[in-house]
């Protein structure tokens, strides 16, 4: 009886020493918690925004003060810094139009895509209707073209309908391109909603208008967020699209800059300033819709 005693107040012991130990993974967040961590995360971040603040105090200095030292010299010589090269970007038409082009390219490419792909994503996910699995397929399928292989024939297709270097052909290139994407995320999220409460709705009267607009809308806030964040990120520092099917003579603002350098080539002083302000759009979208963002990446891990 002592022996089974022992052992039993053995196994005991050896059970409370496996509960008193904490999961690795546990104790790696403890640990990344600390302030080793804290200031490791900081460094990584001040080495991340080195470019960007290296572009705007590069754009605060004259191009004589450029040519002859780094940036890092503002430090040193604080009164160097002038706002004169944002006054002639200012006065540049051309540079100053191509910010104007391409607020008019990703504003409409951006509500395009987020509501034509959360009307489709409600109805791949809620909506009976013949063959939705096979098109729901073929619109995942779609997200596996590059967008170099539609080049030519999208190119010759404008140009048969006389949309080619236009902004309506940017606009309808960029959304076809971002709806896959955006169907195929919308419609995840949308199918983790509650069947429940969809159908209490519809015991109420709603319509599948009613339903889509009162109960999945304000659900789906933060996934369409981060959608429309990935959507103006990309059609903005859009480079290649706007190259070939942009209006020459209105460009945006990516293609503005690289004319810039092809054709001054040390244009610095309308070149630094002119990168910045494009950068700087982008940025503020970001951290103006950061919560939902966040909200929107963490919600399918929640779920």
């Amino acid at each position: 009886m002592t022996t089974v005693d022992g052992v039993v107040r053995a196994g005991h012991s050896g059970t409370g020493a496996v509960r008193g130990r904490r999961p690795l993974a546990a104790r790696l967040v403890a640990r990344a918690g600390g302030g080793a961590m804290r200031v490791f995360l900081v460094l990584v971040a001040l080495f991340w925004l080195m470019p960007s603040v290296g572009l705007l105090l590069s754009s605060l200095r004259s191009p004589q003060r450029i040519a002859e030292s780094g940036w890092w010299q503002v430090f040193r010589e604080p009164a160097q810094i002038t706002w004169d090269n944002y006054s002639q970007l200012l006065s540049n038409d051309k540079v100053m139009g191509s910010l104007l082009t391409t607020a008019a390219i990703t504003v409409p490419a951006t509500v395009l895509v987020v509501v034509i792909g959360s009307l489709a994503g409600y109805a791949f996910a809620w909506m009976d209707f013949p063959g939705r699995d096979g098109w729901f397929l073929a619109v995942v399928g779609l997200l596996v073209v590059p967008v170099q292989v539609a080049l030519i024939p999208v190119a010759k297709l404008f140009g048969a309908v006389g949309l080619f270097e236009t902004t309506a052909g940017v606009i309808l290139f960029h959304t076809a391109f971002g709806l896959p994407f955006a169907v195929f995320l919308l419609r995840n999220f949308f199918a983790e909603i509650p069947r429940e409460l969809l159908e209490a709705a519809r015991l109420d009267g709603a319509g599948e208008l009613r339903l889509f607009t009162r109960v999945v809308l304000p659900l789906g806030g933060p996934a369409i967020a981060s959608l429309a964040i990935f959507q103006f990120l990309w059609v903005w520092n859009d480079m290649l699209i706007a190259l070939i099917f942009a209006d020459s003579g209105h460009p945006p603002v990516t293609v503005a800059l690289q004319q810039e350098v092809r054709q001054f080539g040390n244009n610095i002083d309308v070149l630094a300033p002119g990168a910045f302000l494009s950068m700087v759009v982008p940025l503020i979208v970001f951290f103006a819709f950061q919560r939902q963002f966040v909200s929107g990446v963490m919600a399918g891990a929640v779920k």
